[in-house]
């Protein structure tokens, strides 16, 4: 109960999240270069293969000791490290934070099915072996309340080192893209994605700016009526038709669906 207590405590006193140290402008699929360290939360997830080290997903800095990411991600064969602070993913720019992952310090959500992407609970959190060091160009993400709803056509970013096209090239700059959100009822429309989608998961995009490969774990970002941004979505999935498929718009778990399974976890690791 005193660790659950001093975890609350902590994200009470917590108000600088969600407020880049520089402003994001206006691949990710039809994207644009990002501006240097706006998205300052968001993480590149790497795996180690003969001795390197490549990024496989996005992620998102939740806490000074953990990032959030999709439970899709993780696979318990490889040996994984977060790199903090990066936007250009061909240049050291000397800002960047490496930080070692132990495999017994990564945490998927009991209910996901790495047979059924679809079937929802895709969300993972990652115990970072050192705490971040916070700044202009590493910040925390804000997250939503419990339970809170995007409302049809919010203007959400998705940002990323995804893929620029489907099959296409990874960049090595982050990108970022406008993806005005669709609600339930219309994402959930048969002519959509039906019941492959589920409440306990957010669309936005589906017509040309998409997600794709290499965006999955990483944030969608939505501006907040205070200023601030929150991460609202966890990417997840694309259509198997190619990533920016009309009415097909990229599936993000929702965050809000999750927050008392994130402290629980956080406050009991």
């Amino acid at each position: 109960m005193l660790r659950q207590l001093s975890f609350l405590l902590f994200v009470a006193l917590v108000s600088g999240c969600g407020r880049p140290g520089y402003n994001p402008a206006s691949r990710v699929v039809n994207g644009e270069d990002a501006v240097p360290y706006s998205w300052s939360w968001q993480v590149s997830l790497q795996y180690e293969k003969d001795g390197a080290f490549y990024h496989t997903c996005g992620g998102s800095l939740i806490h000074p000791d953990w990032v959030m990411t999709a439970g899709h991600c993780i696979s318990s064969s490889r040996t994984y490290q977060v790199v903090l602070g990066e936007y250009d993913r061909a240049q050291e720019e000397g800002v960047e934070q490496v930080i070692p992952v132990n495999a017994e310090d990564i945490y998927v959500h009991p209910l996901w099915n790495s047979n059924c992407v679809s079937c929802g609970n895709d969300i993972a959190l990652i115990k970072l072996s050192r705490s971040a060091q916070l700044g202009d160009n590493v910040q925390l993400a804000c997250l939503p309340a419990a339970g809170d709803i995007l409302r049809n056509n919010e203007p959400c970013y998705i940002s990323g080192w995804g893929r620029l096209y489907t099959n296409g090239p990874l960049p090595d700059k982050l990108q970022q893209a406008l993806l005005p959100v669709v609600d339930y009822e219309h994402c959930s429309r048969l002519t959509w994605w039906g019941f492959t989608v589920k409440k306990t998961m957010v669309c936005a995009g589906g017509d040309t700016r998409s997600g794709c490969n290499g965006d999955s774990g990483g944030p969608l970002n939505c501006p907040a009526a205070d200023g601030t941004w929150q991460v609202h979505g966890v990417t997840s999935f694309v259509s198997s038709l190619g990533c920016n498929t009309l009415r097909k718009p990229t599936v993000f778990t929702r965050v809000s669906a999750f927050i008392d399974w994130i402290e629980e976890t956080m406050a009991n690791h």
